[in-house]
C-alpha cells in the first residue's frame, strides 16, 4: 500500500498504530512516519520492531518507483504550436498510417475526415472509444520522410 500511495521521504501517518507494522515498512521503504496508540504495551512494541529494523540497503532514487515521464513538467500540445515545433495545417499521421492523416487547426486541434478533437480525443475516436495518449499514437513527418511520435517534441520542447 505504501508503494502505491507514497514516495520516498513521504510521511505516514497511522491513527491506530497498534504493533508498528506501518512504521516498520515505511523505514524500510524510506518513508517517514507518525503512528498514534493509546495502548502503552503496544507503543513499547512498536519501537522495539521498528528500532530492530535494518536500514534500507538502498538510497531514495532506487526506492522510487514512479514513471520518469509522469513526473516531468506537463506540457499542452499548443505549446508546441507556440514553439514552431508543429504548424497549423501541418499533417500528422495516426499510429504512422497514412491513411489515417490529421490537419492541425491554428487552435492546436486536429481535424480528420470532419471530426475534430484533441490529440487525445481524436485518438480516442479512431480506437473505438478506447482511452488514448495522443502523445504516443500521432506521428509527424520530418525532412527525410521518416515518421516520429510527436512526443518527441515534446521532450524537446521540455529541454528547452
Amino acid at each position: 500500500m505504501l508503494l502505491a500511495t507514497t514516495h520516498p521521504g513521504d510521511v505516514v501517518l497511522d491513527p491506530f498504530f497498534g504493533t508498528g507494522t506501518t512504521g516498520a515498512a515505511a523505514k524500510l521503504l524510506r518513508r517517514h512516519w507518525i503512528g498514534i496508540e493509546r495502548e502503552t504495551r503496544y507503543v513499547e512494541l512498536a519501537r522495539q520492531r521498528i528500532a530492530a529494523m535494518p536500514e534500507p540497503l538502498f538510497d531514495d532514487a532506487w526506492m522510487d518507483v514512479r514513471s520518469k515521464k509522469k513526473l516531468a513538467p506537463r506540457v499542452a500540445f499548443g505549446s508546441l504550436l507556440e514553439a514552431g515545433l508543429i504548424t497549423p495545417g501541418q499533417v500528422l499521421y495516426f499510429r504512422r498510417d497514412r491513411e489515417r492523416a490529421a490537419l492541425v487547426k491554428p487552435d492546436g486541434s486536429l481535424k480528420l475526415n470532419g471530426s475534430e478533437g484533441s490529440i487525445h480525443r481524436l485518438g480516442s475516436q479512431l480506437m473505438n472509444g478506447s482511452p488514448c495518449n495522443g502523445w504516443e499514437h500521432w506521428y509527424y513527418e520530418d525532412d527525410q520522410g521518416e515518421m516520429h511520435p510527436i512526443d518527441e517534441l515534446r521532450d524537446q520542447f521540455r529541454s528547452k
